[in-house]
């Protein structure tokens, strides 16, 4: 399938893929289950790991809209720097794979991207707020194409 298109496969291994390439050491062992989406990473004795997690659909639909949801437990950001624009507000349109968000957890940054095009319905969460795994972060209209 091509990249960016809305898969949550695909989104679970982009996901890994940034995680894993954003530790400062090597990492022992990564899984990744497709049917009820469990990713699983694990570093040597002494370093920061991730268990399993139970699957939570990183987008969910209601009302005719599509979510952006959190890949993970941090902080949202919704600007790239204080002071800085947003990266989306209500009414712009994204793309897949553009950035309307960004995570902060253990000092790395994550950023967040719609998987689908869509108008920017509404933002869900303040800015710098702590958010949950699979927490909707912003409402989209789902754009027919």
């Amino acid at each position: 399938m091509p990249e960016g298109n809305g898969d949550p496969l695909d989104a679970a291994v982009r996901s890994l893929a940034r995680l894993i390439g954003s530790t400062p050491g090597p990492v022992r062992r990564a899984r990744l289950q497709h049917g009820d989406l469990v990713v699983e990473v694990e570093w040597p004795d002494g370093a920061p790991w991730v268990a399993a997690v139970p699957a939570v659909p990183a987008v969910e639909a209601d009302a005719g809209l599509h979510y952006v949801c959190a890949p993970m437990v941090a902080t949202l950001y919704l600007a790239p720097s204080p002071g800085a624009d947003p990266f989306v507000s209500e009414g712009d349109q994204v793309v897949p794979g553009q950035q309307v968000a960004i995570l902060e957890a253990m000092k790395m940054m994550i950023p967040v991207e719609a998987d689908r095009a869509g108008e920017v319905v509404k933002v869900l969460v303040p800015n710098a707020t702590p958010v949950e795994y699979g927490e909707r972060l912003i409402a989209l209209a789902v754009l027919e194409g």
